[in-house]
């Protein structure tokens, strides 16, 4: 049996501040300083500026030399291809879920939907935006391709970044709330197409609500 290893400090200040990132505690593009990040976890810098390097790997940071580090932002025709790209991952992740296991699938939907439920009757936003976040996660899990998978982690942390920014608007969250119990009425029904369509409005560029909100609140930047 093999023995879990201890976290080094620079994997736990890496889990700490991606954490912070995507959970919304930074806004977008604003400069985190390392000695104030350093302090506050009672570490040196060293691992704070490791963690640095290893976000901004993972595209949460933006590092520019002799001015600091940034939390990423998007301007709007880059969520533009961000959701262009969510759509073409997601899209095939349901197709090859259906594939590989509808009632399995449909299952964990479910299950997911439940958890949003009682977020909602508590009015627990940032658990219901987290069970947002794992709802989408199940199309890959169940796709059972772990490829496409791993292609989705190269986007999911901005988009879950993104959704805990916008998502607490209450138009967008009850317009989520009934999509998402709609498409996993769908997928329960074994109807891909229905699902499928039902999928690119809820997250499109065009026609997801978070959308409309990023824009209208750069626009107004």
């Amino acid at each position: 049996m093999l023995l879990d290893r201890p976290k080094s400090l620079t994997e736990l200040v890496t889990s700490d501040l991606r954490k912070r990132i995507v959970g919304g505690e930074f806004d977008l593009g604003s400069q985190l300083s390392e000695a104030r990040i350093a302090k506050d976890l009672g570490v040196s810098r060293t691992p704070v500026r490791e963690a640095i390097n290893r976000l901004e790997m993972e595209g949460l940071l933006v590092v520019e030399p002799q001015r600091g580090s940034f939390v990423f932002n998007l301007e709007p025709e880059e969520l533009a291809k961000l959701c262009d790209a969510r759509t073409c991952l997601e899209v095939e992740a349901v197709k090859q879920a259906f594939v590989a296991g509808p009632a399995a699938l449909a299952d964990a939907l479910d299950a997911s939907v439940g958890v949003m439920k009682e977020a909602r009757s508590s009015g627990d936003d940032a658990a219901y935006l987290a069970q947002d976040t794992a709802f989408h996660q199940c199309f890959f899990d169940h796709a059972d391709n772990r490829f496409l998978n791993d292609a989705y982690q190269t986007v999911s942390l901005k988009v879950a970044a993104l959704r805990n920014r916008l998502g607490r608007h209450p138009d967008h969250m009850e317009k989520s709330y009934r999509d998402h119990i709609l498409i996993s009425k769908i997928v329960r029904e074994r109807d891909a197409d229905r699902a499928l369509a039902l999928l690119v409005s809820h997250i499109d560029r065009k026609e997801g609500s978070y959308w409309n909100i990023a824009t209208d609140s750069n626009s107004e930047t």
